[in-house]
């Protein structure tokens, strides 16, 4: 029985699970979102989620922690140089996973891995919208005419309509 065993082997040995997800999280960091099974994916985000955490605090301590998990200078750099300005307001939740199906040759379920605050189609969308407050009001009208006449206005265009149709055929 696997009690109190949370750690995933992906059917793997340690040295090459810590391995894979060394290189995995590199490539999450400097490509900002990569395409890996939805296991791996998952594993991946518990592995690379306290990393982007610590990349929040640039001291050479933290530097040379996350290097002891990466190996990658060029991903350390990365790490610390452009994506935590960009989370540095975001309280968890760095990466998100959307499934895809499953793979052709042998069916396995595919994931895509990202970033959050590097989806430029998301980031499109949120700076677009204007802010709405949580309930929904009546807009007051500029004009003060009352409903009657409003009706008499849209008979008399539908009317109006009629008749140019009637001209026209």
């Amino acid at each position: 029985m696997r009690h109190r065993n949370k750690v995933k082997h992906l059917g793997k040995s340690s040295s090459h699970v810590k391995a894979m997800l060394s290189n995995m999280a590199c490539a999450l960091i400097q490509h900002k979102r990569i395409i890996t099974t939805l296991a791996k994916a998952k594993v991946l985000r518990r592995y690379v989620e306290p990393l982007i955490t610590k990349s929040k605090n640039d001291v050479t301590h933290s530097r040379r922690i996350v290097f002891s998990y990466l190996k990658n200078k060029y991903a350390v750099k990365e790490l610390f140089g452009t994506v935590a300005p960009a989370i540095m307001d975001r309280p968890g939740g760095y990466t998100r996973i959307l499934k895809l199906g499953p793979r052709k040759s042998d069916s396995a379920e595919m994931a895509l891995i990202e970033l959050v605050d590097f989806n430029e189609y998301y980031q499109k969308d949120t700076a677009s919208k204007d802010k709405k407050s949580g309930r929904r009001r009546r807009k007051k009208s500029t004009d003060n005419r009352t409903v009657n006449e409003v009706v008499d206005n849209v008979s008399e265009t539908k009317e109006a309509t009629s008749e140019e149709n009637i001209n026209n055929q």
